[in-house]
């Protein structure tokens, strides 16, 4: 980045829309903080969440995701039950340019309490909301705050752009809007 970062996130995203909405600030007072930070984006998790259950008692399967496993909630807090997980989705929406790859970490303020947040790379090309994974690894409840930060989302710059994309490739996630689940290209 010839910029300074937080300068080139924000040039990114007002003139090619990487992120949408885009917060040109940090905002952190009475909330998980999110918005523009330093070297990232702090992004935030939607109202929607897809809780794992056992009510039903059926095997998680990569290859054959059965609904059943989940309960989906629609509000302002999901309380993620002891030692399970859950599916969310960031409000931002992102459009990756061809020359940047996004990794993205989980913060400090959930982490502290036990919620580790995963999310695998945003490749170059990829378009769409961010499935998030959160599990909660704590034998108490835990609570997850909806538009308000998750996790902080770093961007590495390529010097060209990479030959194949992920919109190149098709990929099964791309243009995802809300919480996707598990997928195999057959």
């Amino acid at each position: 980045m010839g910029l300074k970062a937080d300068t080139w996130i924000r040039e990114m995203s007002l003139t090619k829309n990487m992120i949408e909405p885009f917060c040109e600030e940090q905002v952190g007072k009475n909330v998980v903080s999110y918005g523009l930070s330093s070297y990232g984006y702090d992004i935030r998790v939607g109202r929607e969440f897809k809780i794992f259950t056992n009510v039903n008692s059926t095997l998680v399967d990569p290859k054959n995701f059965d609904d059943a496993n989940i309960v989906d909630i629609d509000a302002d807090i999901a309380i993620i039950p002891p030692n399970s997980f859950a599916l969310a989705r960031t409000v931002e929406y992102f459009k990756m340019p061809h020359n940047v790859l996004a990794i993205c970490l989980g913060k400090s303020t959930y982490a502290r309490c036990g919620i580790i947040v995963n999310v695998t790379p945003f490749e170059p090309g990829f378009e769409g909301h961010i499935t998030i994974e959160i599990s909660n690894t704590t034998p108490l409840p835990a609570k997850i705050y909806a538009n308000e930060g998750i996790a902080q989302v770093l961007f590495l710059e390529g010097d060209t752009p990479c030959e194949v994309t992920y919109a190149d490739k098709k990929g099964k996630y791309q243009s995802q809007t809300g919480i996707t689940l598990p997928r195999i290209l057959r």
